[in-house]
Order: structure tokens, then sequence, then C-alpha cells
């Protein structure tokens, strides 16, 4: 077996990651702070903070946990958020089936949104032979791993410092520019932007819904008018592909 330092593939998408990570940190930051807001106990946070690797849901299940929200708004808000992550296990399918269920369910909980992009950059299609699969799925653990670390690192460091961060330091608004950072860099085609400007309108529209619920609406909106479009417009989808 070959040793994880001489892995090219896993050291590649570690090195990929790494050029994200200073962005994914400070939206980590803030998720620490917002769990030290939520009144989280000490072992709750660790435990999110170490095991909950979902960053979209939390930021959005936290506001509601702080407001005392029914559990299942709090369960179907996050759910919602993480709707995408269906669509990535279905591509991802023939990259990991020949693997054994527990090594899915693993790497499925590693595989983050940036993780995943940054793979369909090198690898849009599964290697049609087991040693190409294997070099993808080394790409993606690598990857994956180095978002776990900072991801859980960058969370327990702004809970740790949380009552000592001044509010004048504006978390909200560097989490909300780092995260427009990624998108803008993962978005290169005509479906993802009109998918932004959808999902944003939709946002901005429902603002007044209680419990963060337009988040779930622009989202839904989002959803539904763009896999209309794809139906509607077999060239958008092509020119969508990665």
């Amino acid at each position: 077996m070959k040793r994880w330092w001489r892995d090219e593939h896993l050291l590649l998408g570690m090195r990929d990651m790494a050029s994200v990570c200073p962005g994914m940190g400070a939206w980590g930051l803030m998720t620490g702070v917002a769990m030290v807001q939520s009144n989280l106990s000490t072992l709750e946070l660790v435990l999110m903070a170490l095991f909950v690797f979902a960053g979209s849901s939390q930021l959005a299940a936290l506001p509601l946990i702080a407001a005392g929200a029914p559990l299942w708004v709090v369960l179907a808000t996050a759910f919602c958020v993480n709707l995408r992550f269906v669509v990535f296990s279905a591509h991802l399918r023939d990259f990991m089936m020949d693997l054994p269920l527990p090594q899915r369910l693993l790497r499925g909980y590693g595989t983050a949104d940036l993780s995943y992009m940054l793979m369909l950059r090198h690898w849009p299609q599964a290697a049609p032979d087991v040693a190409g699969r294997a070099q993808q799925r080394s790409y993606l653990a690598g990857s994956g791993l180095l978002a776990w670390i900072c991801w859980s690192a960058a969370s327990l460091l702004g809970a740790a410092f949380a009552s000592s961060i001044p509010t004048s330091w504006g978390l909200g608004f560097a989490g909300t520019l780092a995260l427009t950072g990624i998108v803008w860099a993962l978005t290169h085609n005509t479906l993802r932007v009109l998918t932004l400007v959808i999902a944003g309108s939709a946002a901005v529209a429902a603002f007044a819904l209680p419990l963060k619920l337009n988040i779930v609406v622009a989202i839904a909106a989002a959803v539904c008018v763009c896999m209309v479009l794809e139906q509607l417009h077999p060239a958008l989808r092509e020119r969508s592909q990665p």
C-alpha cells in the first residue's frame, strides 16, 4: 500500500484545497463565534466543531437554535440547505460504488462543497478503470481532509476567542466576503450565474419571513427554476457541465 505522503494525487488535493483555506478559515471562525452566541454548552460546542462538518447548515441552524425555534424548523432548515449533497452523491456514485459501504459513508462525510468542485475541475467523470478511480478518490480524500482540519480548527479558535473578538471586526461581514470570493471562483458558466441571481433575489424578496426561512425559499426557488430551465433548454445544460 502506498504511504499517504507519497500519494501524489492525495497531496495534489491538499495543495489545491490550501488555496481556498483562508476563506474557509474566516467562515469557520465566524461559525465558532456564532456557536458561542447560540448558548451551546462547552461539550455541544466541541462536538459540533469536530463532527458537524456542514458550515452552511450550521450557520442556518444556529440562529434558529438561539431564537428557540421548534426542532422541526431547525431540522427542516438544515435538511434543505444540505439538499445539494443529494446531487453530489448522485454524481459521485460512479466514483465510489466499487468501495465497501463503510468506506463510502466515511468518504461521503469528508466530502465538502469545495473538495467536490475542485475534483470536478480535474475529473468531470469517473475513470473507467480501477486504478484511475483510486487516484480520483485519493485527490478527493486529500482535499476533504485538509478542509476538515481547517474548518474544525477555525471553529474551535472562533469559539475559544469569541469573548475577546471585538464586534467592530465585523466577522459576519468578513465571512460573507470570504464566501462570496469562494462562490465567485467556482461560478464559471451561465447556469451557475443564473442560480446565484435567482437564489439571491428570492432571499431578499422573502427576507421578512421569520426564523430565517427566506434561506429555505431561496434554495427551493433556485433549484426548481434551474431544473425547469435545464429541461427547456438542453444547450444550457450542456454549457453548465464542469
